[in-house]
């Protein structure tokens, strides 16, 4: 079994900055990706960035210059450290890893409990 567990979120002004941090731990296993996704009241969860095992990255267009996700290989963790911050980015994050899990043999993906971030003066 695999725990992914998010800090970060919180109450931030328009313009404003906040760093989620999604750490993963648990049996072992070989991690694929990991990414974040959103979900604002009465819309569906979307993606907002995610990294591959090799670096990759990929940005929903509308974070694209604001947001940028890393990763530190060696803690099995990442990071979304979202800048210029809007009231439309106000939702609830998600922590998301794609991994190949050493004990179960098989490729799976977890999610974490989920962050809140407002955005608001």
């Amino acid at each position: 079994q695999v725990q992914l567990v998010e800090t970060g979120g919180g109450l931030v002004q328009p313009g404003g900055s906040l760093r989620l941090s999604c750490a993963a731990s648990g049996s072992r296993f070989s991690i694929n990706a990991m990414g974040w996704y959103r979900q604002a009241p009465g819309k569906q969860r979307e993606v907002v960035a995610e990294i591959t095992i090799g670096g990759s990255t990929n940005y929903k267009d509308s974070v694209k210059g604001r947001f940028t996700i890393s990763r530190d290989s060696a803690k099995n963790t990442v990071h979304l450290q979202m800048n210029s911050l809007k009231p439309e980015d106000t939702a609830v994050y998600y922590c998301n890893v794609n991994l190949f899990d050493l004990v179960q043999f098989l490729r799976t993906t977890y999610w974490g409990q989920g962050t809140q971030v407002t955005v608001s003066s």
